[in-house]
């Protein structure tokens, strides 16, 4: 197991995670590693696209529609041809990774706390 720092109440603090629902998904052609392009609504903070290398578990029609986890605060980071606007979160096993989802459906944009 990777040891990680400690981080104080007030770093956890910083960190917005919020519930978005996955708009469109689609093979991510340009990406050095396998990767789809991804459209979420985070309803009030509206779209943000991003980019998730989750190709190996997930087919992009199955997670259309389905609600993720996701970080919203990071500065956009270029990835190939996009702006990735989020990170969706998920367990990483080796190099696979699982969607961090949610048991009942919440409204979009809410804070993950």
């Amino acid at each position: 197991m990777n040891q990680r720092t400690t981080i104080t109440w007030s770093d956890f603090e910083k960190i917005e995670i919020r519930v978005g629902t996955i708009l469109s998904a689609e093979v991510f052609k340009e990406a050095k590693k396998p990767a789809y392009k991804i459209t979420i609504d985070f309803g009030e903070l509206g779209t943000r696209k991003t980019s998730a290398q989750i190709t190996k578990r997930y087919q992009p029609e199955e997670i259309i529609g389905k609600q993720v986890v996701a970080v919203v605060n990071f500065p956009p980071k270029q990835i190939a041809n996009i702006q990735s606007e989020c990170l969706i979160l998920g367990a990483v096993d080796d190099d696979a990774v699982t969607l961090l989802t949610l048991d009942k459906l919440v409204k979009n944009g809410l804070l993950i706390g």
